[in-house]
């Protein structure tokens, strides 16, 4: 009789390499311990108080922040069921840009607290209809808590007062500079009277530039490039329009696509020879000139022979190598690029008031720039500072501050909520009491998912260095107050009161209702996409085994 091995199961359905794990091996509770890895990751970085994370990414490249979605993306992670909590974190990022810590943390809690409604008996399936019956009450209640409205999009100070709290979560201290070169930025590029959804994300530009302050930060009305123009003509006179034209092709000879062969039998034909490719080069940017352009932006390379011409000419020319800042110069200057080599139409040409070449810091820009009256499609915002990654995160909190000017410019976006907790404390109250009201057992899944939310403010104390087992009794007391004076309370993370909590009225902190809407209805479905899977099946990753890799001499931290 023949020996019967023991087999994995499915051994004889899959492929060799397959992995699986069900509920039976306890899958769920593997999954959930995974989150709970990177939920406390980013729970420590949430909040204006919240620590930062250093990580090198496989291209060694070095990232100091404390945003989630920036933190996940950099980070390799595999797990499947961690991957779907990193794509809702993505989705809140493009979609509102602000919130994507509180989308993990929340939906890291939900998860938390779902294990122990696992572990009394209760099914995924009901944990999961009970927190899809929370979600639609949030969603309502959320309705009720809002305490301002803004009312006039174009107005700076309204349009700092969004981008504040977002700024705050990312760069505390420096939420007020950084909120109102924002908001500056975004008043030049947003005309009176535009109407919902115009503003473009693209229309605000960053640039780096090391040395000196933060305080020495500027907007400029316009295009700023990192590079200087390349003839001798360095900047346009001043007090006039200038015409532009924007050239996606080389400023030289063409080449030919075969091969030729040019014989020449004396030296007079040599001569001749060049003359005639000189005199072409001459003739096509005479041309351009004859059209009064005195500006030429060339998105490839430009020859020394048709630099010379232009020189002679008196055009300033500057070479861009991207296309896509090629593109965002033909929205300021509102020029057409040319994809051939000669003078352009009156329609393909744009029109600018000032091109000068700046020195900033040691480095040389130049700077295209519209006046005062004029309408920009582009603004620049020239951010100053001592370490480039500390620059690199400046950047990132003001990309997070105009994706909530996106997000104001929904049809809803300027209803505003109490931030610093606030919310989050009375929606556990409210949540609490709809739960207690919901016969069956569904009822146990609404309470926890009403104690998720308590994990913001109980944060925002911890990180802030206050006793948590102080702080939050008051503020559960401070918002049972029957006058409607307790939902303006929120945490002091300065710790200038004595009870830990403030007034959100005083330090004008506010949380978009939309971004919260989107946060809330993102995290619960993240959670539940969790809990709704009983199996993962995992096949063998495409490719051989990767080759031996020689360990490199000395410590993992010297440079070689």
């Amino acid at each position: 009789m023949s020996l019967k091995l023991p087999q994995a199961p499915g051994a004889g359905l899959f492929k060799q390499g397959y992995s699986s794990y069900s509920n039976a091996d306890g899958q769920i509770n593997k999954s959930i311990a995974a989150i709970r890895e990177i939920h406390q990751m980013c729970l420590t970085s949430m909040g204006p108080c919240g620590r930062n994370k250093i990580i090198v990414n496989h291209l060694g490249r070095t990232i100091v922040t404390n945003d989630a979605a920036t933190m996940l993306r950099e980070l390799e992670i595999v797990h499947p069921a961690v991957k779907v909590l990193v794509m809702a974190t993505e989705q809140q990022k493009i979609d509102v840009g602000d919130g994507t810590n509180f989308v993990m943390v929340l939906a890291g809690e939900l998860l938390n607290v779902a294990e122990k409604l696992v572990a009394l008996g209760l099914s995924p399936v009901e944990i999961i209809q009970g927190y899809n019956m929370a979600r639609n009450y949030t969603l309502a209640e959320l309705d009720q808590l809002v305490v301002d409205e803004i009312a006039d999009k174009n107005d700076r100070e309204q349009l700092a007062k969004v981008t504040r709290a977002v700024i705050a979560s990312k760069q505390y201290g420096n939420e007020d500079l950084l909120s109102r070169l924002v908001s500056e930025a975004v008043a030049h590029v947003l005309p009176k009277g535009t109407a919902s959804g115009a503003f473009n994300v693209d229309s605000i530009r960053v640039v780096k530039i090391m040395g000196g302050a933060l305080s020495n930060s500027t907007v400029i009305k316009g295009m700023v490039f990192n590079r200087e123009p390349e003839g001798h003509v360095k900047a346009l006179e001043a007090g006039k329009k200038h015409k532009v034209a924007v050239f996606a092709c080389p400023l030289d000879i063409a080449a030919t696509e075969t091969k030729g062969t040019v014989l020449l039998h004396n030296a007079q034909e040599m001569l001749d020879f060049s003359k005639g490719e000189e005199k072409q080069i001459d003739a096509m940017m005479k041309e351009i000139a004859d059209m009064g352009v005195e500006c030429v932006v060339a998105g490839a390379g430009v020859g020394e022979l048709a630099l010379h011409y232009l020189n002679r000419y008196g055009v300033l020319v500057l070479k861009v190598p991207s296309k896509f800042e090629l593109r965002r110069i033909c929205r300021v200057c509102g020029a057409t690029p040319m994809a051939r080599l000669g003078a352009p139409t009156p329609e393909e040409v744009g029109m600018v008031d000032v091109v000068k070449t700046m020195e900033i810091g040691g480095d040389r820009v130049t700077v295209f720039k519209q006046e005062e009256d004029e309408v920009s499609r582009t603004a620049t915002i020239i951010l100053r500072g001592a370490t480039q990654n500390h620059l690199d995160d400046i950047e990132r909190a003001i990309d997070d501050g105009v994706s909530a000017i996106k997000g104001l410019m929904k049809p809803d976006g300027g209803k505003l909520l109490p931030g610093a907790g606030a919310t989050e404390i009375e929606l556990v109250s409210r949540i609490t009491k709809f739960g207690e009201k919901t016969p069956g057992l569904l009822q146990l899944a609404i309470k926890q998912f009403a104690l998720a939310f308590e994990i913001v403010p109980r944060t925002l104390a911890e990180t802030s260095g206050q006793d948590v087992n102080e702080v939050l009794p008051n503020l559960y007391a401070a918002h049972s107050d029957e006058t409607g004076e307790g939902l303006y309370k929120g945490v002091d993370i300065d710790g200038e009161s004595a009870d830990g909590i403030t007034d959100i009225r005083q330090e004008g902190i506010y949380d978009m209702l939309e971004m919260k809407k989107f946060a809330v209805n993102v995290a619960t479905d993240a959670a539940c996409t969790v809990l709704s899977v009983d199996q993962i099946i995992m096949a063998k990753k495409a490719g051989g085994p990767a080759a031996p890799q020689a360990r490199k001499p000395g410590n993992w931290d010297h440079d070689d």
